[in-house]
């Protein structure tokens, strides 16, 4: 089981994983795909957000030996205000290579 996925080197523990194979639309190449669910604090809800703002990452996932250079093509959140001391959010995020 897939426990973190490193983006820019950042650590994020996740608790949910998928990871497959799509083709690029216009050339058939392959494209690693991967989409994972992970919990965020609000005392790192900023940290996670400005990394996530970047939109251009090294994806590094090291239980599945896997590592390229992807694109965020999925986000979601299930709460918009976490500067409220205590809460937590769920998020997911969905990575596509680009070459």
């Amino acid at each position: 089981m897939v426990t973190e996925v490193l983006l820019n080197d950042v650590r994020i523990n996740i608790t949910n994983y998928q990871e497959e194979v799509v083709h690029d639309k216009k050339t058939g190449e392959p494209l690693q795909s991967i989409l994972f669910d992970f919990k965020v604090t609000s005392e790192d809800y900023h940290k996670i957000t400005t990394l996530l703002y970047e939109n251009n990452f090294v994806v590094k996932v090291p239980e599945r030996n896997l590592e390229f250079r992807g694109t965020i093509n999925h986000y979601s959140t299930s709460i918009t205000n976490l500067y409220e001391e205590n809460a937590v959010g769920d998020f997911r995020v969905g990575l596509i290579e680009v070459k």
